[in-house]
């Protein structure tokens, strides 16, 4: 795993207000910067950050003359560096291929380890040395690692990296802790380093376009606000789904279980932002507030309301189950897949539950939210589907809600339609309440009282989660739904669990 990104650069202002909604804002003035990048080598850094320093590259919001300087262990050459972060770097038009050498000739490699102190200085000479160069008097640490290395890398940093008269800021990625206790030590450990205002804690997820659209649903639109409530929903599943495993990253995986991974941080995020009140304002403070009022709301979760499973090999034997990769230690009961219900307990929401499913090695890989609402009171026809809003935050982002319609013809039979949307500086508080709803049930999983449930490779879960759903109100219809062609949400749906029509000649 890698540090994720070390940047200098002459000016680097992260605004905050917009800080809930996106994983990392960089608004850089003209001047000249350099933007020094450690972790290259991790997961992370190769399939998110570079792709994302692409991304403000080739729109002109890093600096022509910016440096970066990949950091890790990993041993490797200038040519093997290049090749390992422009790997997951998607290059969609002729002018983003134009754009990617002039990229890569902005970056850099260095290795050394996280823990020894020579290393930190040898960077802090090619540190110097670029600074002298482009006049930088920044430096921006980002963080993708394990919690256990968070603190000896900040130590280092802090002792080798650290300098009087230059603007420093630290990032840390999720997750944040392995629970409540050790995230609240982690933040005194972290506080007795860098002052609150250097911290920056980040979960990267919410920079996906739909997650950062949902405010805009809720809040900008009146046919929503009046039916978002107890009164009008009866439940609400935040779907996270994955198609590979851990692909020989199972040792890492072992370490957290899919609901430290996904779960407690990205869901729950999710979670906070459909059902908080209206915040007085965009800033970060106020949304934080509303975030942190809604956990506050959540209590623990109870044993009987979680469902588990780990991955076996797939049906046809292709695909290795999870006990099958060699990192992932003998015997492990970590789990991979995990249904969770929630219930918050204010006016707006008590009764609703909020059903959270994420899993890997699953049938498709999709980021789904599903606003089911009650049946509709003495409804005078028969076989009605429930109306449901479905938000998909990946892939081929869309919205759309399911209503009853009348079948064309002379009789008065109904059929779903569909109303298609189609979309092509203190954080402890937060932490805490996030940590207290998941820290007693994970140490009920940790201390293996909830066997996972095996499932195949390619599945759709382990058995047991649709009545898992089903216990707590969600009705999936029996009514064929026919998407109509033109609809973007028909891409995402094709081949599943719905059925897509042709038009009529």
């Amino acid at each position: 795993m890698g540090l994720g990104f070390y940047l200098t650069q002459h000016i680097a202002k992260i605004d905050k207000r917009r800080s809930s909604c996106c994983k990392l804002q960089l608004v850089l003035d003209e001047a000249e910067t350099l933007s020094p990048l450690l972790g290259a080598s991790g997961d992370l850094a190769k399939k998110k950050t570079f792709p994302a320093l692409f991304g403000l590259y080739k729109n002109h919001y890093l600096d022509a003359n910016t440096q970066i300087i990949g950091y890790a262990r990993t041993k490797m050459d200038q040519a093997t560096f290049e090749g390992h972060i422009s790997k997951y770097i998607k290059l969609k038009t002729d002018e983003d291929r134009q754009a990617l050498p002039k990229f890569l000739k902005l970056c850099s490699y260095q290795d050394g380890q996280y823990d020894k102190d020579n290393d930190f200085q040898q960077l802090e000479k090619s540190i110097e040395k670029l600074e002298k160069a482009s006049g930088a008097t920044a430096r921006l640490f980002y963080m993708a690692l394990p919690p256990s290395v968070f603190i000896p890398v900040a130590t280092s940093i802090k002792h080798n990296n650290y300098k009087k008269g230059v603007i420093t800021r630290l990032i840390v990625e999720k997750p944040f802790g392995m629970d409540l206790e050790s995230s609240r030590k982690l933040a005194k450990d972290l506080g007795a380093l860098f002052t609150e205002e250097e911290i920056y804690r980040i979960d990267h997820y919410l920079g996906k376009e739909m997650v950062k659209n949902l405010m805009i649903l809720r809040f900008a639109n009146v046919i929503f606000g009046s039916v978002w409530n107890r009164h009008s929903i009866d439940n609400i599943q935040i779907t996270f789904k994955e198609k590979i495993g851990t692909e020989g990253r199972g040792g890492y995986f072992d370490e957290f279980g899919i609901i430290r991974d996904v779960m407690q941080n990205h869901l729950l995020q999710i979670l906070t932002l459909i059902a908080m009140e209206p915040p007085v304002s965009l800033g970060a403070e106020d949304v934080r507030d509303e975030k942190v009022k809604v956990l506050r709301y959540i209590p623990p979760i109870a044993k009987n309301d979680v469902l588990l499973g780990q991955y076996t090999k797939s049906e046809d034997g292709k695909e290795p189950g999870y006990l099958d990769d060699k990192t992932v230690p003998k015997g492990s009961k970590t789990p991979t897949y995990a249904a969770a219900t929630l219930f918050i307990q204010n006016e707006r929401w008590t009764g609703v539950p909020f059903i959270l499913k994420c899993g890997k090695a699953l049938n498709q890989q999709k980021t789904e939210i599903r606003i089911q609402f009650k049946d509709v009171s003495g409804n005078m026809f028969t076989n009605l589907a429930r109306n449901e809003i479905v938000i998909r935050v990946q892939p081929n982002e869309a919205v759309y809600v399911k209503i009853m319609n009348k079948e064309p013809g002379l009789g008065m039979k109904t059929v779903i339609s569909d109303l298609d949307l189609s979309y092509s500086s203190r954080f402890d508080n937060a932490l805490d309440a996030a940590w207290k709803i998941f820290t007693p049930i994970l140490k009920t999983i940790d201390q293996g009282e909830i066997e996972p449930i095996p499932y195949a490779f390619g599945s759709r879960g382990p058995h047991g989660v649709a009545e898992f759903v089903a216990k707590h109100g969600y009705e999936r219809s029996n009514q064929e739904y026919n998407w109509p062609n033109h609809s973007e949400a028909s891409v995402a749906a094709k081949g599943q669990d719905q059925k897509v029509s042709k038009p009529n000649p």
